[in-house]
Order: structure tokens, then C-alpha cells, then sequence
């Protein structure tokens, strides 16, 4: 980071994101989003400086806290910019701040996991109890940023062609090996001003979240509930495999998300979904026995996309996830009633916990007259390269 990059105004908008993150509890996305809106004369470096310092702090603020032993954002934002060799500017905000003692007590906490990870000491333990040898690695990886990874919408261009209409509007891609319709940004950038973005010709989705729609191994033709659709990035992916035909039901508890949902189907030519507010379990009961194929991307703990979301692990709590839990085996057992009989589910989740995902199947199989088996199933870590994913295939016998 060079020092040509250090403003005063970019550095007062990351204390005020940092501001409303940790003190208004709003999320770390729409807060950057907001901040960046209000300087339209910021150029690309200033916005990209604001973007990831503010992340990196999230991302690091246990570590940050421990050196400097100061919960002021301008003593943590000093802490960071040294970390990477940036020299400070001779600013009032930074007049009164000591180095003092903050090397040795960096070598110490680099030498105690939670703290050298910057995670909560309950995660840190639950992560321990459930995932053993590997939660070292899958903590590890889960601070690295998340690549921006885009997927080719096959509906309106297939990815070689996507590659080089990117190339042209001066975006460089490689094609990833995660998926057949994955591209990864080399830099990152903003690609909603892209025509090509605006025209449809790809959507952003994580390599690990573009495994989940083939996993369900839907057709053209059938009839495919996607009953936790939320803003519908898998629910696209799938219209792109059913190559628009057959029919997509998207169903959500808010609406607003389907409404999201609507106008990115618009843009990317999807002609077979249809979107329904669950408002009752009515909605769930008049669909018995309707679907060939079920997708139940259920609510979770969220602790597989920490790359991309490190604001939730220090507004998660315990009691959450215990909640998360029964409303997971609610909508499994609820929902599965919608699958016909020799159609098939995917339960699915962006966690990485067994708690979240396999024991969750386990206790749903082994309930009383279940009618279902256990086909396939699949664990993306985030020491692979993407977003934490687990994914279960099961069918109706």
C-alpha cells in the first residue's frame, strides 16, 4: 500500500464503516455499499482502499485489538496500515498513539490459534469440537479473501464467449475447474457496470455455490421446487441447466428477496420460473407429492462464507445456531412432503459444521415412516479455494 493512497477523507469513511459495522450492527456489504455512495468523486483506488481496508479490519479485529489493547478505530485503522509497512501520516487522529510493547505482544498472540485467527473463543471450540485435526486448516483458510467468481449464463452465452466479451471490456478471467460455467477474476473489480453484466451475461456466484444446482440433477421439463430461493442465484443456475424449460417454482418467506429475484430473472432471460411467497403452511401442503426435483438451500450458521462474510462471526451467537438447528429439521421435515414419490431433494447449507449438515440428514432419515434414502453427498471446504458448502441428494422411495 503506498503512501499516495492514504487520504484523510478515505480513512474518516473506513472509521465510519468500522463505526456502523460494530456499533449499529449492520452488515459489512450494504455499509461499504452506502459509504462508497456518498463520494461519487472517490476514484477506483480510494473506493478499492476504503473497500478493503474496512474488510481487512472486520476480518482482523480480535488480532488488531489484542496489539494495541485500544478499541478507538483510529488506534486499530494505525495498527493495521503498520502491519503492512504503511508509514503513517503526521494526522492529529494519529498524534497521540504508542508503539510501545505492541511486537511483543503481536509474537504473542500469533501463538494462540483464536487470537492469531481473530475468531470469537466459541466458535473457535465449537469449530475444535466438530471438526477436529482439520478445523486448524479450515479456520486458516476461512480468513483468506474471497475470490469474485462469476457464472456464465448459458441461456444467453457460454463461457469461452463470456471470457472474451470480458476481455474486451478490459476484464481479465481464468476459466476454474470447480465448475464448467466458472470464471475467476484475475483483479478484482466492479462488474455490475459491465454491459455484458447488465445485458445477463453472467451473474456473481462463488465456485462452491455453482455445485449445489447440477448436484440436484434437474432436467428440462420437470417441475422443480426451489423452496429457500432467497434472491435466487441457484434458482437461476438451474433455469440456465433446464435450458428455460419445464417449469422452476421459487418459494421464500420474504418477498422482497423474490422480488430480487424477479428482476434478475428478467435480465438473464429465465422464462420458467415462477415466484411465490410462503405465507402460510397452506402454500407448503397444496404442493404434496408435486415435485420431481426439491432444492432446500436452508438457513445456517453461515460459517462457510466467512471469506466473504467475516462481519458475521462477531454478530453470530450460540443460541442462534441451537435456533438455526430446529428450523433446519423443521423445513426438512415440512418441505420433503413436496417431493413425488421417486423425485429427488438436495438439502444444502454454506456451513461447515456435521451439526449443520450430515447429522441434520442422519436425524431426518432415521425419524419415524421416513420415506427417503440417502443417495449422494458432497462437502466443499474452504481450504479449497471457495466458500464452505455441504450438500446431501436424497429420494423418495
Amino acid at each position: 500500500m503506498a503512501n499516495s493512497v492514504l487520504h484523510r477523507s478515505t480513512s474518516a469513511a473506513v472509521i465510519e464503516a468500522l463505526d456502523e459495522i460494530f456499533n449499529g450492527s449492520r452488515y459489512a456489504d450494504k455499509v461499504i455499499e452506502r459509504v462508497l455512495k456518498q463520494n461519487p468523486k472517490w476514484g477506483s483506488r480510494d473506493r478499492r482502499f476504503i473497500a478493503e481496508t474496512t474488510y481487512n479490519i472486520v476480518r482482523w479485529y480480535r488480532l488488531l485489538h489484542e496489539v494495541t489493547g485500544s478499541e478507538d478505530y483510529w488506534t486499530i485503522l494505525a495498527a493495521w496500515l503498520r502491519l503492512q509497512g504503511t508509514e503513517l501520516p503526521p494526522w492529529e487522529e494519529f498524534d497521540s498513539i504508542r508503539f510501545d510493547g505492541w511486537k511483543e505482544r503481536l509474537d504473542k498472540a500469533n501463538s494462540i490459534r483464536k487470537i492469531r485467527e481473530s475468531i470469537p473463543d466459541w466458535i473457535d471450540e465449537l469449530g475444535e469440537k466438530e471438526l477436529g485435526g482439520v478445523w486448524d486448516r479450515e479456520l486458516h483458510s476461512l480468513n483468506e479473501e474471497a475470490r469474485v467468481v462469476l457464472r456464465a449464463n448459458t441461456l444467453r452465452i457460454k463461457r469461452d464467449d463470456l471470457q472474451q466479451v470480458l476481455s474486451d471490456e478490459g476484464v481479465k478471467t481464468e476459466s476454474l475447474s470447480v465448475s464448467k460455467d466458472a470464471l475467476g477474476l484475475v483483479q478484482r473489480q466492479n462488474v455490475f457496470q459491465l454491459d455484458s453484466f447488465k445485458e445477463g451475461l453472467f451473474e456473481l456466484q462463488d465456485g462452491g455455490s455453482q455445485l449445489i444446482a447440477p448436484f440436484l440433477d434437474a432436467e428440462p421439463g420437470m417441475r422443480v421446487i426451489d423452496a429457500c430461493a432467497g434472491a435466487g442465484g441457484k434458482t437461476l443456475h438451474l433455469a440456465a441447466l433446464m435450458q428455460n424449460k419445464g417449469r422452476i417454482l421459487a418459494m421464500d418467506t420474504e418477498g422482497w428477496k423474490l422480488d430480487e429475484l424477479k428482476k434478475r430473472a428478467r435480465r438473464s432471460g429465465a422464462g420458467n420460473i415462477e415466484a411465490r411467497v410462503i405465507d402460510s403452511s397452506k402454500a407448503i401442503k397444496r404442493l404434496e407429492k408435486s415435485a420431481d426435483r426439491l432444492l432446500l438451500d436452508v438457513p445456517c450458521s453461515g460459517l462457510g462464507v466467512l471469506k466473504r462474510n467475516p462481519d458475521a462471526k462477531w454478530k453470530l451467537s450460540a443460541d442462534f445456531i441451537d435456533r438455526v438447528r430446529s428450523t433446519q429439521l423443521t423445513i426438512l421435515n415440512d418441505y420433503s412432503k413436496m417431493v413425488k414419490l421417486g423425485g429427488q431433494m438436495v438439502y444444502s447449507t454454506c456451513s461447515v459444521l456435521p451439526s449443520e449438515n450430515e447429522e441434520q440428514v442422519k436425524t431426518f432419515l432415521s425419524s419415524e415412516k421416513r420415506e427417503f434414502e440417502l443417495m449422494e453427498e458432497k462437502k466443499v471446504m474452504p481450504s479449497e479455494g471457495f466458500d464452505g458448502f455441504y450438500m446431501a441428494r436424497l429420494k423418495r422411495i
